[in-house]
């Protein structure tokens, strides 16, 4: 009878490790999976985040800056993607700028995976596909599925509470692991607050004048299909979101950043840099709790039943139907109104002007689809790819 139990218990703890392990596997796999980035041919120069602060040098936060510099002189702009891993719209928009702008004037500055230990995090616990496929004209272009916050594995422990630097406002503890709750960051502190301040040296060093942080959010969350900006950039915010609207055909309102919430990047750029900051929120239903299973596709085509009623009850601050909110339209605002808000900025400031052609515009990536814009690594010359 004893050596029946023990047999039993052998093979429960077996049965238990080989879970485990199977389980584990694909998430170490997801971890190691490399985006191949092909820098297009306005790309000047590729550095690492790491340049502009020490403290990164080694890490999995450190990651690959694109700069895209033009042949005549003017202004500089800075765009980040990925600040939060599990709304991939931004980096889609990031990575078809990178692969097709070509700069006339100014300089660009393009970070697609700001937060690069998030886009190798998951969220397991909540259903999340590992990874979301893209189709092109040359096959299936791979991508993985990020998580809102940096990975316990590279940044741990956890504080009981978060005390923000320097305004010494408390956050939730998770906050922490968040890059749009650390701004402006400080060069040895955590390891997401020295992300952000090596995006601040960026701004400071480089004289950045425009910057804007990529976002999706929920349907169900008021701040979302907007332009979050501070005081000193509201009126370029509010032309770009007026102009798209009159000339694209697409609504995105203005939302003031609040003052007394810190952390954010649309609040601590501005307050912490001459940088003009900008935050663009495009509805991913993907994000809303009151869904279906989070599936590749619910993510990319934007359609939920549970949604689709609560729309008809007039519960979600967006206008929704059977359609969804497809990635081609979230992607497709980003491209439009982070090009309009630089027109906007060239005609306030002349001389400092960023002039970028060759990015598709709303009306183009909704008819053409997202995966029209990446090209095909395999055919493109091994220098020009970067794996992040």
């Amino acid at each position: 009878m004893m050596r029946r139990t023990w047999v039993i218990k052998a093979i429960l703890v077996v049965s238990f490790l080989a879970l485990t392990i199977l389980g584990g596997l694909g998430l170490y796999e997801q971890r190691r999976f490399d985006i191949p980035i092909v820098a297009g041919p306005g790309v000047t120069k590729v550095v690492k985040l790491s340049d502009y602060s020490q403290g990164l040098k080694g890490t999995i936060a450190d990651t690959l800056v694109f700069i895209l510099e033009g042949k005549e002189a003017g202004g500089k702009a800075l765009i980040m993607a990925n600040t939060h891993a599990n709304e991939p719209e931004g980096m889609l928009a990031a990575l078809i700028m990178i692969e097709n702008a070509v700069v006339d004037r100014g300089t660009l500055i393009i970070i697609p995976q700001f937060n690069h230990s998030a886009s190798r995090n998951t969220k397991p616990g909540d259903g999340y596909p590992l990874y979301f496929e893209i189709e092109t004209e040359w096959g299936k272009k791979t991508f993985r599925m990020g998580n809102r916050d940096a990975s316990p594995l590279d940044q741990w422990p956890d504080p009981d509470v978060y005390i923000h630097y320097p305004e010494k406002q408390l956050l939730s503890f998770i906050d922490a692991r968040n890059t749009n709750r650390t701004w402006p960051g400080r060069p040895n502190g955590l390891l997401m607050e020295r992300v952000t301040f090596a995006a601040m040296e960026i701004m400071r060093r480089e004289k950045v004048d425009i910057a804007v942080d990529i976002h999706g959010a929920e349907t169900m969350f008021p701040v979302t299909n907007c332009i979050v900006a501070p005081e000193k950039s509201l009126r370029i915010a509010t032309m770009a979101a007026l102009t798209v609207k009159a000339k694209e055909g697409f609504d995105s309102h203005v939302e003031p950043s609040p003052v007394g919430f810190r952390g954010l990047s649309h609040r601590e750029i501005g307050d912490h840099a001459e940088t003009l900051p900008f935050l663009l929120e495009a509805p991913i239903p993907f994000l809303d709790q009151p869904t279906g299973p989070k599936t590749e596709k619910f993510l990319l085509d934007g359609k939920d039943p549970f949604l689709l009623s609560l729309a008809r009850k007039k519960k979600l601050f967006v206008p929704y139907d059977e359609s969804g909110w497809p990635v081609e339209k979230r992607v497709g605002q980003h491209c439009s109104l982070t090009m309009e808000i630089l027109r906007q900025h060239a005609k306030r400031v002349p001389d400092r002007a960023v002039e970028v052609r060759g990015v598709p515009r709303y009306a183009d990536i909704v008819k053409n689809g997202v995966g029209s814009y990446f090209h095909d690594p395999a055919k493109a010359e091994r220098s020009k790819i970067y794996l992040n």
